[in-house]
């Protein structure tokens, strides 16, 4: 049975459903915090949800949030359908970092082939190696834990690799065990298809590579409908943790840069024909693309709703003044997939300092950034009630919140309850690109995983965000406006183990619809 994201349910039967998955899911996560295990159980009972054919965000020419009937829609099924065959749209990052090209096709007998094709360059123009996955799908329900996405789970039946250069034979060599060395790159010769694995070897080889197709864990297909009634269709897929040691355990909350239907893209989509001509043996090219100018100045705001791990929405607004080293980022919050019911928004300011070309992401530059003062703004009741209800010194002025209203954080160090404290330093990567259309777009890094931060450089990020759209022809909007300027760094010091279980018992009590222990 389909259902859609904007069905016939009320308010008040939506708060209900919901309160009763939240209520749950808190109980498993309780159990997580306290006893340490990073697992959780998939739950045997379908969840409906109920916000389907919400509106996609519009962009404004002063790039404000307005939720117009005459634009775009977007819609998600659940459970989504998959049949086609889904590409990338763009040279992708995991962390690593590895630079990577996807064509995954999925088929009605619940089949699937995934092509992944790797490069030695963040422009992947020179592939390395291209990774054939065959095996089978099952959709299961709607997630207990990150509202909007579908479970499922898959069997790999074979994974075959082909290194397109001795080069790449030589690097991987150095990757591999020397057990895998010998028996699958020993007589290897590029351009021909080698078993990686099948169901009569073991996974210790995909292991040493950190291949894992956890990703098909967590699924969510949406369709974004069009005046002129055309459609694109995009397929995203789990995330990828960002500490190699866990990516193939990880069992994903957030998702990936998403893929598109190769039938229903984005035109004109050069690169989408590219990959969806691919094959094991004759890897995209990508044409080389006159780099970007790497200048930060002016408004950037996100694209669509994001989706982080950990059960987050929100959406994000920065504003760079490169003369005076400043940032200013509007982080809003929000309980839905769709970012139409805010909870609390946060504005965080301070200075940066641009450091050296990226040694791993070609591209991509190193930034400081320091954050100095947060303001936050509690957008629903539930939220004002939570934040009142924190002890005096830990969260602004205690008692004060109402629904609205501005508090400034930073005279008690930031809020506890959010996770955020002052004054914070995080070591970034920055990466600015041009879109078909030739617009400028900003890379930020990618947030941790495991809810730390970046506050060390061993710590700073090889993989990035979604991209953010630069607004109003790129000119510098004036900082003072907001009190003091921000940076396109997200705000986050990650709560201790206990915090977050006392802010998980808090947000039970003071809202079923609040997911707020971790701040990003």
């Amino acid at each position: 049975m389909k259902c859609t994201e904007a069905g016939n349910m009320s308010n008040g039967d939506i708060s209900h459903l919901l309160r009763g998955v939240w209520l749950m899911w808190l109980w498993q996560a309780v159990f997580v915090a306290g006893t340490g295990s990073k697992q959780w159980e998939v739950p045997t009972a379908s969840f409906t949800s109920s916000f389907n054919l919400s509106e996609i965000l519009q962009w404004e020419p002063h790039c404000q949030y307005h939720h117009l009937q005459d634009k775009r829609r977007i819609s998600a099924e659940i459970p989504p359908r998959l049949d086609g065959t889904w590409v990338s749209t763009r040279c992708e990052v995991r962390p690593g970092p590895e630079f990577l090209t996807r064509s995954y096709t999925f088929h009605p007998s619940r089949h699937f082939k995934a092509l992944q094709h790797y490069y030695t360059d963040s422009s992947c123009e020179d592939p390395a190696y291209s990774l054939m996955i065959r095996g089978k799908f099952r959709l299961r329900q709607a997630s207990w834990i990150t509202q909007g996405g579908t479970e499922a789970e898959h069997h790999l039946s074979k994974v075959g690799i082909v290194v397109h250069s001795l080069a790449a034979k030589q690097r991987l060599a150095s990757r591999l065990p020397s057990t895998c060395v010998g028996l699958i790159l020993g007589q290897v010769v590029p351009g021909k298809l080698y078993d990686l694995y099948n169901t009569r070897t073991g996974r210790g080889c995909l292991a040493a590579l950190g291949f894992s197709m956890m990703e098909m864990g967590l699924i969510r297909v949406e369709t974004q409908h069009h005046n002129h009634g055309g459609k694109v269709q995009e397929l995203f897929l789990g995330d990828i943790h960002t500490e190699w040691a866990q990516r193939t355990q990880h069992r994903p909350t957030g998702y990936q840069q998403p893929l598109q239907n190769a039938m229903h893209h984005l035109h004109p989509c050069p690169l989408c024909a590219l990959v969806y001509r691919s094959s094991e043996q004759r890897p995209p090219v990508l044409p080389h693309s006159p780099a970007a100018t790497q200048s930060l100045a002016g408004h950037w705001v996100s694209q669509r709703c994001e989706t982080r791990p950990t059960v987050l929405f929100l959406t994000r607004d920065f504003t760079f003044d490169p003369d005076q080293h400043a940032w200013e980022g509007i982080y809003r919050h929000y309980l839905d997939p769709a970012c139409s019911r805010p909870t609390f928004t946060l504005r965080a300011s301070g200075h940066y300092a641009q450091g050296s070309p990226s040694a791993k992401v070609a591209g991509a530059s190193e930034f400081v950034f320091k954050v100095t003062q947060v303001r936050v703004r509690a957008m629903d009741k539930p939220t004002a009630k939570l934040l009142n209800g924190t002890r005096p010194g830990k969260c602004g002025r205690p008692g004060g919140w109402k629904v609205g209203a501005e508090h400034d954080v930073t005279p008690t160090d930031g809020c506890t309850v959010l996770g955020i404290k002052l004054p914070h330093k995080e070591f970034e990567l920055f990466k600015t690109e041009l879109d078909h259309k030739k617009h400028p777009l900003l890379f930020i890094g990618e947030r941790p995983t495991d809810g730390s931060s970046p506050d060390h450089p061993q710590r700073r990020p090889t993989s990035f965000q979604a991209p953010m759209v630069l607004c109003s022809g790129g000119e510098t909007q004036p900082l003072h406006h907001y009190g003091s300027v921000f940076n396109s760094k997200q705000v986050q010091l990650a709560a201790s183990g206990t915090e977050r279980l006392t802010q998980l018992v808090l947000l039970a009590f003071g809202s079923a619809l609040c997911s707020l222990f971790c701040v990003y």
